[in-house]
């Protein structure tokens, strides 16, 4: 609810305070008083674009400031938290403009974008008059007031969560096509490459293996001869034979050496025992040198294999094997590609049953409520003086979404048998004003957290008419809030508070500003909206019956 506006030198209004309550809220005065001026604020300081120049001559800025009233639950809670700004009991929004075109923005003290105002302005205040653009003659908003209508919220929840089921399902299957895709495209290459890694087989280690024995094998040719030469002199003909013979010739005189060849002896044996371990290693040696030709080039032709391959892969020798194992989980994919696929395209087409269900029967329902709603709307024209008029709601095929596959759209036609077209090109202003009437008590329901804003709807009638239009606005505004400019003395006389817009001029300058009237000048006000500029006894006996009453 709109608790307060506060408007300082905005177009000819250099300080304005105003404090709205509950219920019906009328603004009267006679035409350029200012009463638009007021809604240019408001819409201002909502983020509404609107007139490109608002500040006052002469000022050095402009500024308004409303302050709202939001319950528990309401909608702009969830607004301000996912913009990050305070919240609470109490909305304060403000906006400055320069008089250089500047426009700066807070909501609750904390600076804000314009998307963030509108966003916020959505959920706070609707406005309904012969130049709406943004209610009820925006047809892009027509299926989500009829839903609204028909209490269609958990229908369109199946939906919503159908369409995203679908989307899931649409994505799921799209990527394993692609997957498939692109490893069918190479599937020439992943089967030549895994024959080419089956035949040879690489192992870890291998490449260090095969090129320490090439290497080995290459230098066996040369060193074999100095080897077998040390080996010879090793043996019995050689180190051997001597040390042998030494130990022979000394054992033979050592009992007559008084001991003194004990050690010597000794010593030799050890030697003779180191002598063969060194035979042993250099015998080992001569068998690893003495290899077949064949083998070095079987050696150099699998080293060099394995080596080329690893270059070919662009991986490390010793990894050829993890490499393979790579290559054939790539191929087995091929093999449960089709399989996959399957599966995929059987849930799109589960989802897609589901979504078409689901939106047939928000659909059926749409067209229901449609039926109800017509029906409604119809008996609120009758009182209004529009009982020869036609309302219809429309409901065409869409294209597919999350909200299902409807397009609505409220059309009239002004009598029976003319074709029917858009509230707002069929109908006068007059006409198209208590078509919004009668179609906003019918939709209105319980929903009270917004005010509703009625710009001179009631323009082009009058007597009965316009009595009923002040009793519909009436009930409009209870539990609630309205605010209706007004020309027309029933309407003004049905509101619970009455405010009076009039200009004045101050030091050559023309000024407006806003009164709230007692009863005895809401009497007179009425009376000269009956009137004219002259109030006479017998307007103001009008005004007087027309608040009795």
């Amino acid at each position: 609810m709109l608790r307060a506006l506060d408007i300082r030198d905005m177009l000819i209004i250099d300080r304005l305070e105003l404090t709205f309550q509950p219920g019906l809220n009328a603004l009267t005065g006679e035409t350029g008083a200012g009463k638009s001026i007021l809604l240019d604020s408001l819409g201002f300081v909502l983020g509404w674009r609107g007139r490109a120049e608002l500040v006052r001559q002469g000022a050095a800025q402009g500024e308004v400031v409303a302050e709202f009233e939001l319950p528990e639950g309401h909608p702009a809670h969830a607004i301000l938290a996912e913009a990050g700004l305070p919240g609470g009991s109490e909305l304060i929004l403000r906006r400055v403009n320069s008089a250089e075109g500047r426009k700066t923005a807070w909501v609750n003290d904390r600076r804000c974008s314009g998307e963030v105002l509108r966003a916020l302005s959505e959920t706070l205040v609707e406005l309904h008059g012969q130049h709406d653009d943004r209610g009820l003659l925006n047809p892009r908003g027509h299926r989500a007031m009829l839903d609204v209508y028909a209490g269609a919220e958990p229908q369109l929840a199946a939906v919503r969560a159908a369409w995203a089921e679908m989307a899931r399902a649409r994505k799921a299957l799209a990527e394993t096509e692609a997957a498939v895709a692109a490893v069918r495209s190479e599937e020439e290459f992943l089967r030549h490459s895994v024959g080419e890694l089956d035949t040879l087989d690489p192992q870890p280690g291998e490449d260090a293996e095969l090129d320490a024995r090439r290497r080995m094998m290459q230098g066996a040719e040369r060193i074999r001869d100095d080897v077998a030469r040390a080996f010879a002199l090793l043996g019995g003909d050689g180190a051997e034979g001597a040390m042998a013979d030494a130990v022979r010739w000394l054992e033979g005189v050592a009992d007559r050496a008084e001991g003194q060849l004990d050690e010597p002896i000794a010593a030799l044996g050890r030697a003779l025992i180191e002598l063969g371990e060194a035979q042993d290693g250099v015998t080992a040696c001569l068998e690893a040198l003495d290899f077949n030709p064949v083998e070095l080039e079987q050696t150099e032709e699998r080293l060099f294999a394995i080596r080329a391959l690893a270059r070919k892969h662009d991986v490390a020798p010793d990894d050829l094997s993890g490499f393979a194992d790579t290559l054939r989980a790539r191929l087995g994919q091929l093999e449960a590609g089709d399989a996959d696929l399957a599966d995929r395209r059987a849930a799109v087409q589960a989802a897609q049953a589901a979504y078409d269900a689901a939106a047939e029967a928000l659909g059926a329902l749409r067209r229901k409520a449609a039926g109800r709603l017509d029906a409604a709307v119809m008996a609120e024209l009758a009182p209004l003086k529009m009982e020869r008029a036609v309302f219809q709601t429309q409901i065409t095929p869409a294209d597919p979404g999350p909200e299902g596959q409807d397009a609505v759209a409220f059309t009239v036609a002004t009598n029976p048998g003319a074709p029917s077209g858009p509230l707002n090109k069929i109908a006068s202003g007059g006409e198209l004003s208590r078509f919004l009437l009668a179609l906003k008590v019918c939709l209105s329901g319980d929903d009270s957290t917004r005010t509703m804003i009625f710009d001179e709807i009631d323009r082009g009638v009058g007597g009965a008419t316009a009595d009923a239009v002040g009793r519909r606005l009436a009930a409009l505004a209870q539990g609630g809030q309205v605010l209706v400019v007004t020309h027309s003395p029933q309407v003004a006389a049905r509101a619970a508070h009455h405010w009076r817009v009039q200009k004045h001029v101050t030091d050559g300058q023309t000024l407006s500003t806003v009164l709230p009237l007692s009863e005895p000048d809401r009497i007179d006000e009425i009376a000269r909206m009956v009137s004219g500029d002259v109030i006479t006894e017998e307007a103001r006996a009008a005004a007087r019956s027309l608040l009795q009453a």
